[in-house]
């Protein structure tokens, strides 16, 4: 009689079980509640698709799509026009220092974009420094910072860094000798880039571009600080949702899930195009930077320097105008710190969520990310796929979509989570958990199994095996994507705005909040702060992972 093969409840059993329990209760659940509520009638209780038979009956509500999908295009061309060459410039010649433009490319990618508005506005708005300079010297009016050019303005100069930095990554994998064989032939430098180097990294611009779309279709803080009007589809879920001009619960919910349908597909059609298309690249002799002479080594400088001054400009901006004296809200001349004494005298509460929820979130990120990552790569199996597939889901899903998913699922008991500081950390870790699980599978990639192999041989556990030799090995990796989701929590808004309440608000929030209600120095303060961590955080990830630049 053979005997029947039971599982082995193991310490890895446990911890496969363990996440399958936690995506189950704080990702699928929510999303199941999602969906749920997006075909219920808010009357009757009943399923029925009323709410998005109502979203493409009214002008007013599809044509929010139609603004989205505008914005985003428009957002992903520019930042490939801008992002793609800009890569290849600094790539292929040399550029008088190329590596504090890396820095600051990193800088103004890392800043959330609600800074971005902000400080447009204090430029470009109605009472903004450029607006006055040039009626008052020139007698010219400016066009106007707000709707749609403003929001583009904004995510081209936050976003082209995808670009960029993915474009280089593939440019240093492109062999100097295909380009040489092609000069030898007689091609041109244009048909050269054309015909050569364009086709090779395409792949990788397409990958760049989604990252770009995405982000630009998930945005909720640059269009409501600067649209006036024009509406877009975060907006709009956020009015539905919460605002004093909707509140309809149901509504909003079936607005979220066309959003997350949209990306869903968006992402999936990526992955397609890029499997089908892709190919592997082993440089083993890289492009050498050449010097470029004459005129246009000068273009070059002039292009690549004002592209760059004109993304940092809100970074310039924020800590500018944090030392202006203020009368109230209102600058006024001469310098002073009552911002920074404003800021914490009366928002101290939100500075320190920020640190606090932000530290939280991020130990809990660091250690799903190392057990997940293992159970993935080591631990094989039908689950381990479905958890490896499960991990991607909330990269695509936007900000504030995730946090109506949350409120949704957890706002009854037996899990009455929302008001709560758990619900702000709870957004925070799975919106920023792929960040930190991809540095940790690339890590683990790398180590050799036998070391694991020899300590459990010599009479250890597997959970003494993992604690005492791979998670020790696999740190370094694990740190460098875990500040990089530091960066990106501390500076998280879409989820926050609709999560938070008076005790729970973060810095983001707070800034927000500021600018709506244009204190536009306390704002500038706080964002000061933010942004003097990010820098912070960047050096120190510099110096962790030993690397001088980011790499995606």
């Amino acid at each position: 009689m053979s005997k029947k093969k039971g599982i082995r409840f193991d310490f890895w059993t446990v911890v496969t079980i363990a996440v399958v329990l936690i995506f189950t209760v704080f990702l699928v659940y929510p999303l199941f509640s999602l969906f749920f509520s997006g075909f219920k009638d808010p009357s009757s209780g009943e399923l029925t698709l009323a709410n998005f038979a109502k979203f493409f009956s009214k002008k007013y509500y599809y044509k929010t799509l139609g603004h989205s999908f505008l914005v985003t295009t428009c957002t992903t061309v520019l930042a490939v026009l801008i992002g793609a060459p800009l890569a290849y410039l600094t790539t292929s010649f040399k550029v008088k220092g190329k590596g504090i433009i890396d820095i600051l490319v990193i800088i103004s990618m890392l800043s959330p974009p609600f800074i971005g508005a902000y400080s447009w506005i204090v430029l470009g708005g109605r009472s903004g420094v450029i607006t006055k300079f040039f009626a008052n010297v020139f007698g010219v009016e400016t066009p106007s910072i707000y709707g749609f050019g403003g929001i583009l303005l904004v995510l081209t100069l936050k976003l082209y860094p995808y670009i960029y930095l993915y474009t280089t990554g593939a440019l240093k994998k492109v062999d100097a000798s295909l380009s040489e064989a092609a000069e030898s032939l007689g091609c041109n430098a244009v048909r050269k880039v054309g015909t050569i180097v364009l086709p090779l990294i395409a792949p990788t611009i397409l990958a760049g571009s989604l990252i770009v779309f995405m982000n630009a279709l998930a945005d909720f803080g640059t269009p409501m600080l600067i649209g006036e009007g024009y509406t877009v589809m975060p907006v709009l879920i956020y009015n539905e949702f919460i605002s004093e001009m909707g509140g309809h619960a149901n509504f909003a919910a079936a607005l979220a899930v066309i959003m997350v349908l949209i990306t869903g597909v968006m992402f999936l059609g990526q992955k397609y195009v890029v499997n089908r298309k892709s190919f592997t690249m082993s440089s083993l002799r890289p492009i050498q930077s050449k010097k470029l002479k004459g005129v246009w080594n000068v273009i070059m400088h002039i292009f690549i320097y004002f592209v760059v001054f004109l993304a940092i400009i809100p970074q310039i901006t924020v800590i500018y105008t944090s030392f202006k004296a203020t009368n109230g809200a209102i600058f006024v001349a001469g310098y002073s710190l009552d911002s920074y004494k404003s800021i914490f005298r009366s928002l101290g509460t939100a500075i320190r969520n920020t640190y606090l929820f932000g530290l939280i979130a991020i130990m809990i990120v660091i250690i799903l990310s190392m057990l997940i990552a293992y159970i993935t790569i080591r631990r094989k199996s039908v689950i381990s796929n479905i958890i490896d597939s499960m991990t991607m889901f909330p990269y695509i899903i936007p900000g504030s979509v995730l946090g109506i998913t949350l409120l949704l699922a957890f706002n009854k008991k037996p899990m009455l989570l929302s008001g709560t500081a758990f619900i702000i950390i709870l957004a925070f870790v799975v919106r920023r958990l792929p960040y930190t699980l991809r540095s940790s599978a690339a890590i683990l990639y790398q180590l050799s199994p036998s070391m694991e192999e020899a300590a459990i041989s010599l009479g250890d556990s597997p959970f003494k095996t993992f604690f005492k030799v791979t998670a020790v090995m696999m740190m370094p990796g694990v740190l460098s994507g875990a500040i990089l989701s530091w960066i990106t929590i501390i500076n998280e808004l879409s989820a926050s705005v609709i999560l938070y309440t008076g005790g729970t608000r973060t810095m983001s929030v707070s800034i927000y909040t500021e600018v709506i209600r244009a204190s536009y120095g306390t704002a500038a303060a706080l964002s000061s702060i933010l942004t003097l961590t990010t820098v912070a955080s960047l050096l120190i990830f510099f110096k962790v992972s030993g690397k001088k630049e980011v790499s995606l």
